[in-house]
């Protein structure tokens, strides 16, 4: 009985010992302080302070911070993609600059990586021919390489014009066909404004995110934060290649339609 009420003894001290810890701790927890009373302040932020930027009196008008790629008067912001030591062989005249057929592509003398663009351009009022031989150029987001590599985003008659949706107007060329056609009749100006996100790469080479465009065609959301698939193939599927910074290109297609006008264009590097 003596070994007996030894244990009793000491279970019934170890359960006290136990009930007093927990007691202190509950004290403790009831010590901690409670957070402060949120108010609208607490989630305001007043710095770094957004810097101030002049917009255009019209939103075809460049902001302040815009880089001016063609203002009316002549081609010194682009050359030959042929040849980038030769300056660009396209008419300009009237304030807006015409493809001549048989220079070849022109592109920007800069390079550039994200952006915010805006370009404006026409198909000729007597326009002839059909499907993609119908007013055809193109705007190369990022010219990758010669000739026609890059991340075409098409430029055509769409007005009353079918062809392949992802060869019309606003498509990216061969992957995305736009989301609605917001094409004017031949005669009127038509207004691209975009924001290019340009593909990233690991350092073996290898594609970290892709390319992202969102596009308004005259207004029109026609591409929406739409991923590319890599550069433009016209035939094959496309497939990326490690690449930086690159120049913007404009096409000289060759068809036998009356060729592009282009005007009005300016670029914001984000």
């Amino acid at each position: 009985m003596k070994s007996r009420n030894t244990f009793q003894i000491k279970a019934a001290a170890f359960l006290l010992s136990a009930v007093g810890l927990l007691g202190a701790a509950d004290a403790n927890a009831q010590e901690v302080p409670k957070p402060p009373k949120m108010t609208p302040e607490m989630t305001e932020f007043w710095e770094p302070e957004v810097k101030v930027v002049q917009p255009g009196k019209t939103a075809s008008d460049a902001p302040a911070d815009a880089l001016v790629l063609f203002d009316g008067k002549n081609l010194d912001q682009w050359v030959s993609t042929n040849d980038p030591a030769s300056p660009a062989k396209w008419t300009v005249e009237n304030g807006a600059f015409t493809v001549k057929k048989g220079t070849g592509n022109i592109q920007t003398k800069q390079s550039f990586e994200d952006y915010q663009l805006h370009i404006e351009w026409k198909i000729p009022a007597k326009i002839t021919g059909k499907g993609q031989g119908r007013g055809n150029s193109g705007l190369f987001l990022a010219s990758t390489g010669e000739g026609d590599a890059g991340y075409e985003l098409q430029i055509l008659d769409s007005y009353n014009n079918r062809t392949y949706a992802n060869g019309q107007a606003g498509s990216i060329y061969k992957q995305h066909p736009p989301l609605k056609n917001a094409m004017r009749q031949p005669g009127e100006w038509n207004t691209y404004d975009i924001i290019f996100t340009a593909p990233r790469f690991k350092a073996d080479g290898s594609l970290f995110t892709p390319a992202r465009v969102t596009v308004l065609h005259n207004g029109v959301v026609v591409q929406n934060d739409t991923q590319l698939k890599g550069p433009t193939q016209y035939i094959g599927l496309p497939e990326y290649k490690q690449h930086g910074k690159a120049p913007i290109k404009l096409q000289d297609h060759g068809d036998p339609s009356e060729p592009i006008s282009y005007r009005n264009i300016w670029i914001r590097e984000l």
